[in-house]
């Protein structure tokens, strides 16, 4: 729970002569709030300190994910695009020889390769959060 907020009570002054004792009084209360001021704005200030670290970190983690995100990608994409280029070349072959047969299996297995997502080869995306979190993971691409 947070602490309620002080509230700061005092009497006021009536009319009439100020006694040493008010002043003091009042000086004491000033002195008081001031000092409650600087304790609040060196543990806010601490507070934003601790925030900005933690964003800057985690930043960090973000772009370090993102950059073995995009080689995975780059380098799934780019073997699914040669497997889709020769599938396509035997299927090109196939027609130009009537291969009715060849056809078959290379359309499906086109399909089969379509249908199939390069996230799935991570696994459980939990698993690849945990991965991440741990500095000394090493990744082989």
């Amino acid at each position: 729970m947070s602490e309620q907020p002080k509230v700061h009570v005092a009497k006021v002054v009536g009319k009439g002569p100020i006694t040493a004792l008010n002043g003091f009084t009042a000086l004491e209360t000033m002195v008081e709030a001031a000092r409650e001021c600087i304790k609040i704005h060196q543990v806010e200030s601490t507070n934003r300190s601790k925030i900005r670290a933690y964003h800057e970190t985690e930043v960090s983690r973000i772009k370090a994910a993102e950059a073995i995100l995009k080689g995975y990608f780059e380098q799934a994409f780019s073997e699914r695009r040669a497997t889709f280029d020769e599938m396509f070349l035997r299927l090109d072959q196939a027609l130009d020889q009537g291969d009715g047969e060849v056809i078959a299996v290379v359309v499906r297995g086109i399909v089969d390769v379509a249908r199939t997502s390069p996230l799935a080869d991570l696994g459980d995306l939990s698993q690849v959060r945990a991965a991440l979190d741990d500095p000394d993971q090493v990744w082989d691409l």
